[in-house]
């Protein structure tokens, strides 16, 4: 495999606000807003992730706050079940939906969609709170430097798919968006860069602009022109 994906410890925060089993709701409540985050891991022993409670989960017990009666015609069975739980452990989602450090960030987004989920606690092997990812971590790769990810290109697939003399590439990034310009030996393999590129961290879109050819002389051979990857 060409490159090395980001993974989840690459951009995860480290610095997690978390709970244990027998926090109150009003704990969790004042916690969440002064941390500023949408969800807490619950915590037992020496750290494993038992359950997640987010806002979802602490929303039953609000609504039926002000308006008793209304408020549990409007709920669902397992929403009325949290509507008069007290403790994280009572109120959490169980088991947690987690994800390892050492995971891809493709991996984590794959989790997140499928789950509908907005961020997932990072664990280890034995199920210990490592740290957290959000949807807002997974953009970072977007900042990368435009000529750290062209650097990457060259060194990580142009090297072993183009290499010189038979081929000469030029590769430049701009805004994320990567362009490989001058001659190929073999075609055939301009899909596969195009693949390769694209899942470089922080590459928005391929572009090519190719001649085929086996030398400089014989750069008058056909062009495979594409303003999008194949």
């Amino acid at each position: 495999m060409y490159g090395t994906p980001h993974i989840v410890s690459d951009v995860m925060t480290h610095t997690v606000a978390s709970v244990g089993r027998w926090a109150s709701f009003k704990d969790m409540m004042g916690m969440m807003q002064d941390r500023r985050v949408s969800a807490l891991p619950v915590l037992e022993g020496e750290g494993r992730v038992i359950g997640v409670v987010s806002e979802a989960d602490l929303l039953p017990t609000e609504e039926l706050r002000d308006s008793p009666e209304k408020g549990y015609a409007l709920l669902r069975p397992a929403e009325v079940a949290k509507a008069g739980a007290l403790t994280a452990g009572e109120l959490m989602s169980s088991p947690a939906i987690t994800v390892q450090a050492n995971a891809t960030l493709a991996e984590a987004a794959r989790i997140m969609a499928h789950e509908k989920v907005k961020r997932l606690p990072v664990v280890d092997e034995a199920g210990l709170l490592q740290g957290v990812i959000s949807r807002a971590d997974l953009l970072k790769v977007f900042l990368r430097k435009d000529e750290d990810i062209a650097e990457e290109v060259r060194r990580e697939i142009v090297a072993y798919l183009f290499p010189p003399p038979a081929s000469s590439i030029h590769v430049d990034v701009h805004d994320g968006v990567a362009t490989l310009t001058g001659r190929v030996r073999d075609t055939s393999l301009v899909p596969v860069a195009a693949r390769l590129v694209r899942a470089v961290e922080g590459v928005v879109d391929v572009e090519f602009d190719l001649t085929h050819g086996k030398g400089p002389r014989e750069a008058q051979g056909h062009s495979v022109r594409s303003s999008r990857a194949p």
